[in-house]
């Protein structure tokens, strides 16, 4: 079976033909010097590092996966070596500050680039993940003196970061979480408490790891405005070793080349970020840039599941396909026949339709911090706020249904280990639960961001999109969505808004799937085989959902299954 191959000329296709994101970026006065060749040329040659480091990683992570050895984590054969290649060559610097020894490239780069690790190696990709949204956090919220020690260095990723929020008893609650802080007279703190599901927590990738710690001072108020984040690190400045302890490493269903660790701060010494209080605003620079990298996992993930499903497809003959003339032999490829062909263009359909709203999203990342006009750079903060939670929902729970589903392209042998879909579909289940459930996604989307101003954001960026975009399928869709906002705003009903969210963020999702692929079909080569397939798939297959889920929003909202 091949190994994993970025899909760089669909990904250019979409990035440069349908956004023209080599126009788009350029006028940007932070990337008046990025022009397509240079867009280009990175994307091609992050596509040749992924091929040929990290994608012959994939297995290798999975079995023997990471190994505990008395507080020790040791990374799968290879891991090492691939991520010190990794961050020498400059690859986690790429859309950080100059001034920080980043690259200054736009984020949406960054986003593809990660989409493509995870495609080839999700264990492996889980250790530099974080570097960004650290390095974020750190850069809006910590002191000169941090800075000045780590930031630079969390930039070119020579140390990795963690994100250590989950507590035992505090999960997506995370009020509830017990570590303590303890100020000391020299301006440092002492932190004490346990972290699980930390991601990274100790490993032999880099000399040092930057933990980042949600913890309570003492007389803090309960609940969330009692937290406040602090800078932990592995190593202190005189090289000693500080009172962080990995206890042990968790055994999961996937992901084996990823160490989740549970963590010990043993009266640590760390130093606050931010200000007293505030810890989750400050983290929440991190989650928020850390969801959309998950909902690009999901895409790469369901690419790379896709890639081996189609190759098997190609080789693998059974029986003659329906139509096939006689004297044609007694068995065809099964990518003629039509119960394989149907899984392969639907998850197709998924993954073109996903990407392109993935990267128009990193592209309004890039515009909401670099725009000159400050009602532009509110509209794109706008876009972003609302599609996030939406695109971390609907592509994870399509890399793993879609990896299950292209899994049954290979009847009994993907169900064994040796042709390597099995591991994806085990490694993509857990990117429905991390940087927030799917079930958290769908509430902040509808609870929190639609009904307060009673949908009137929504509507902005749906109004936004028309102006793109003059179809009458969309509009019809767009139209539906107000319809059921205004009927759920009416309602006055928080436990209503909570039962019909999962509903409400498929709908949203369904509806931009739509526009998105109408955006393809009308760009350049829109008409091509390549893109008409699956085209059509998303008409007949996947977007007859979005008037299943207007039926169960009205009847939520009391109103009548015709409307």
């Amino acid at each position: 079976m091949p190994s994993y191959r970025p899909s760089t000329d669909d990904q250019r296709h979409l990035l440069f033909d349908v956004l023209q994101a080599d126009r788009v970026l350029p006028a940007l006065p932070a990337f008046a010097e990025v022009d397509g060749d240079l867009l280009s040329q990175v994307l091609e040659e992050a596509g040749k590092f992924v091929a040929d480091v990290v994608a012959p990683l994939q297995a290798v992570g999975d079995a023997p996966g990471c190994k505990f050895d008395n507080g020790r984590v040791l990374t799968p054969p290879g891991f090492a070596a691939a991520y010190r290649a990794f961050w020498q060559a400059g690859w986690p610097a790429l859309a950080c500050a100059t001034e920080d020894g980043g690259q200054g490239l736009p984020w949406v780069l960054e986003g593809v680039l990660y989409e493509m690790l995870s495609g080839a190696n999700h264990g492996w990709t889980m250790a530099p993940g974080l570097l960004h949204g650290a390095y974020e956090c750190l850069k809006h919220h910590g002191s000169e003196e941090l800075k000045s020690t780590y930031l630079a260095r969390i930039a070119s990723g020579e140390w990795l970061a963690t994100m250590c929020l989950t507590e035992p008893h505090a999960g997506s609650d995370l009020g509830l979480a017990r570590t303590q802080a303890v100020p000391q007279a020299d301006g440092s703190f002492r932190i004490s408490g346990s972290k699980i599901f930390i991601s990274g927590g100790e490993h032999d990738l880099t000399d040092n790891i930057v933990h980042l710690v949600l913890a309570r001072e003492p007389g803090a108020p309960a609940g969330p405005k009692g937290l406040s984040l602090f800078l932990a690190p592995k190593l202190l400045q005189d090289g000693s070793r500080n009172t962080v302890h990995c206890d042990r490493i968790e055994e999961k269903m996937g992901l084996h080349g990823s160490p989740t660790c549970v963590m010990r701060f043993d009266n640590a010494t760390g130093w606050r970020v931010g200000d007293a209080g505030r810890g989750l605003n400050a983290m929440f620079v991190m989650m928020n840039a850390a969801r959309l990298h998950v909902a690009l996992q999901g895409i790469g993930l369901l690419d790379a599941a896709w890639q081996k499903a189609e190759a098997y497809a190609q080789e693998r003959t059974q029986m003659r396909a329906p139509g096939a003339l006689r004297g044609e032999g007694a068995a065809d490829p099964i990518i003629r026949h039509p119960a394989v062909r149907r899984i392969l263009d639907t998850e197709r359909a998924w993954i073109d339709g996903l990407r392109l709203l993935a990267y128009r999203t990193g592209l309004e990342l890039d515009l909401a911090k670099h725009h000159p006009d400050a009602s532009r750079r509110a509209a794109a903060q706008q876009w972003c706020s609302l599609v996030t939670p939406v695109l971390k929902s609907i592509c994870t729970e399509q890399g793993f249904s879609g990896a299950s589903r292209c899994l049954q392209v290979f009847g009994g042998h993907g169900y064994v280990k040796e042709w390597g879909i099995e591991q994806i579909v085990r490694d993509s289940r857990v990117t429905m639960i991390y940087e927030g459930t799917n079930e958290i996604q769908a509430i902040d989307l509808l609870a929190r961001k639609v009904l307060p101003d009673g949908g009137q954001a929504l509507a902005a960026v749906l109004a936004s999109l028309e102006t793109e975009l003059d179809d009458a399928p969309t509009r019809e869709r767009f139209a539906a969505l107000r319809e059921v906002t205004r009927a759920l705003a009416a309602a006055q009903d928080p436990t209503l808004a909570c039962e019909a969210a999962d509903d409400y963020l498929r709908a949203v999702g369904l509806a931009l799937l739509g526009w998105a692929w109408e955006r393809i079909t009308r760009a350049p080569a829109g008409s091509s085989p390549r893109w008409a397939q699956p085209a059509a798939a998303a008409r007949l297959r996947i977007l007859p959902e979005f008037e299943m889920r207007m039926a169960i929003l009205r009847t939520q909202c009391g109103q009548p299954l015709a409307a």
